[in-house]
């Protein structure tokens, strides 16, 4: 049971970063807290926690903000995925937030094209904290490339990147190591490389919780238990067809939702690829040779590759998770 409880992440007990990026202290974007879950993650801040560092061939990690606030324009070198666990988003692209954007929320998921700005910001009440859960692709997901706007308001706020991705905070009294380099703002050339496709690709890189549908194949599918496809570049070996997200960039997994009506329950069986379980809503059981794990709304889980497990939903109004596996095309379960 410790080994399972050793890859149990309680959403009550995520640990935050509240500076882990070049425009933590920029106004507007001053309260948002980042997380990595299964690391390394991309921060700029060495002190940024992570809860499971072991690879998976992917990162998880999140994002919390009050409405209102912002994550500023950036771009990144493997695939980032946002699933909207609370609240309502809109997602902006361009360098500056205007070449076009999408609304999000609840259930609703994006997957960001590799090589573009984006960013995105809390449109809910002020008053609330909302979560968006993060998946990046591959075990080192690379650093973020800012904006050339947001260099300069880091700077008047006392931030400075340093080439390699480690921030200092000249306000907290760090100096700038001698010989150490200030990252400078992207070139002309390599902002024409980070240009926004057009509206139509990005129509290409949303699915709306709303219009999952089950795969009546998947090898998961039972009495009350369903799978939905949500990105699959390829047509998996587990009998699920390519998309609704295919993406025209490397992703490096999969990623499904499992519904589960209250009672319902999967057979037991073993995945041959790494396996993250994150619970939207409802109450998970997740049953293994080792013990049982329960999950609630907010929680995340690693099972680790060939042990054998099997889901059960145990609250009145079933559960709602979604699961992300390292391949892009998974192989079937191996029921046991």
């Amino acid at each position: 049971m410790s080994n399972l409880s050793n890859r149990l992440i309680r959403y009550a007990e995520l640990m935050p970063c509240r500076n882990a990026f070049i425009d933590t202290r920029s106004p507007g974007s001053e309260a948002k807290e980042n997380f990595t879950l299964i690391g390394p993650g991309v921060s700029e801040n060495p002190n940024q926690h992570v809860h499971i560092p072991e690879p998976h061939g992917f990162n998880i990690g999140g994002a919390r903000q009050p409405g209102g606030c912002l994550n500023s324009q950036h771009s990144h070198e493997t695939a980032e995925v946002f699933i909207v666990h609370t609240g309502k988003w809109r997602f902006k692209w361009g360098p500056t937030g205007d070449d076009g954007y999408i609304d999000l929320k609840r259930g609703d998921v994006i997957s960001l094209p590799t090589q573009m700005f984006r960013g995105f910001e809390n449109t809910g009440s002020r008053k609330s904290a909302d979560f968006l859960f993060a998946i990046l692709g591959g075990d080192d997901p690379g650093k973020v490339t800012w904006s050339p706007p947001v260099f300069d308001l880091a700077a008047k706020y006392g931030l400075v990147l340093l080439e390699g991705g480690r921030l200092i905070d000249t306000v907290a009294g760090e100096a700038i190591p001698k010989g150490a380099r200030r990252q400078k703002p992207p070139s002309d050339a390599v902002m024409r490389k980070l240009a926004s496709p057009s509206a139509e690709k990005m129509a290409q890189c949303v699915a709306s919780f709303a219009g999952l549908r089950p795969n009546a194949t998947s090898p998961l599918a039972a009495r009350g238990v369903s799978e939905c496809a949500i990105i699959g570049p390829v047509a998996s070996q587990d009998g699920f067809a390519p998309g609704p997200i295919t993406g025209w960039w490397h992703h490096g997994f999969s990623l499904r939702l499992l519904r589960l009506t209250s009672g319902a329950k999967t057979a037991a069986h073993v995945r041959h690829e790494a396996e993250v379980v994150f619970v939207q809503s409802g109450t998970l059981e997740i049953a293994t040779p080792d013990g049982a794990i329960m999950l609630g709304s907010g929680d995340t889980f690693s099972t680790p590759i060939g042990l054998a497990r099997s889901f059960r939903a145990t609250a009145s109004d079933g559960c709602v998770a979604y699961l992300v596996r390292g391949a892009e095309s998974p192989k079937a379960p191996t029921f046991v």
